[in-house]
């Protein structure tokens, strides 16, 4: 069975946010979304129009691999090295905002891929599912590019 670790980060970042924006109501980018930057160290808002969902998978993704994680390691996960003067950077990390997280997991949560826990937020059975059908799905799309990769999708034989 494909997982989220056999396939590339990206291509499945891109497949979860498209299934996000078709399939699942509850995910959508609020008003101010078209405004707000993604963090201090940036200059203008994303160029994506569909960065909403861009993070939103890639949270489930983030998510799904660490196991129960709060909105605190979010923040540093995404967080960026601070700006000192004339583009250069210092060895001092920031984290990241976390209004735009916070209203991600709150949708991700109506949706029922994430739930709270205690400890933070993990992914549902049914979230664990979704993403493993898209990762099964990526993979899939690259055996086609590369047929030695198969042997990769085949249960073992005993």
């Amino acid at each position: 069975m494909v997982s989220v670790k056999d396939v590339p980060a990206d291509l499945l970042i891109r497949e979860l946010a498209a299934y996000l924006k078709t399939n699942v109501a509850q995910v959508k980018p609020p008003v101010w979304a078209a405004y707000v930057k993604t963090g201090a160290n940036k200059d203008r808002p994303p160029m994506d129009d569909d960065w909403w969902y861009v993070r939103a998978a890639s949270i489930v993704r983030r998510l799904y691999l660490d196991g129960p994680v709060g909105l605190s390691r979010l923040r540093t996960y995404y967080g960026y090295r601070a700006k000192v003067g004339w583009g250069a950077r210092s060895k001092r990390t920031r984290r990241a905002g976390g209004a735009v997280i916070r209203k991600v997991l709150h949708q991700l949560e109506q949706a029922g891929i994430v739930a709270r826990t205690k400890r933070g937020r993990v992914v549902t059975p049914e979230g664990r599912s979704l993403v493993d059908r898209i990762a099964t799905r990526v993979a899939k799309e690259l055996v086609k590019g590369r047929p030695e990769l198969a042997k990769y999708l085949a249960p073992p034989k005993e």
